[in-house]
């Protein structure tokens, strides 16, 4: 499990061709806003809601909605709601190490 200022995630599988991650989002917060050079990315919401910002669009989510992040796109989920947002992540792409995260906007401070 990987902690961050918003949450955490864990890696469920990480292979040549793909990454699967589970991630948490608690109450209130947000990740990044950022976009990846070499991935994109499938979001599936288990559960909670929030908002994603996809390309300056917003889009509301739940348990059970799933939005598709094309590389190069500036994305990132927010929750809204009063638990933990959970989604799964399938990211595609040639790489999918975390120097590829370009970070437009941090309400944490990160570069």
């Amino acid at each position: 499990m990987d902690r961050r200022p918003w949450g955490y995630y864990e890696v469920l599988s990480d292979a040549p061709d793909h990454k699967v991650k589970r991630i948490v989002v608690k109450p209130g917060a947000r990740l990044s806003l950022q976009r990846h050079r070499r991935r994109s990315e499938h979001w599936y919401i288990v559960r909670g809601r929030g908002i994603v910002t996809l390309d300056g669009r917003e889009i509301p989510v739940e348990a059970g909605s799933s939005v598709d992040i094309p590389r190069g796109s500036a994305h990132r989920i927010a929750n809204t709601g009063g638990e933990d947002l959970v989604f799964i992540e399938v990211q595609r792409g040639d790489y999918f190490g975390e120097d590829d995260i370009e970070r437009l906007e941090d309400d944490y401070g990160r570069v």
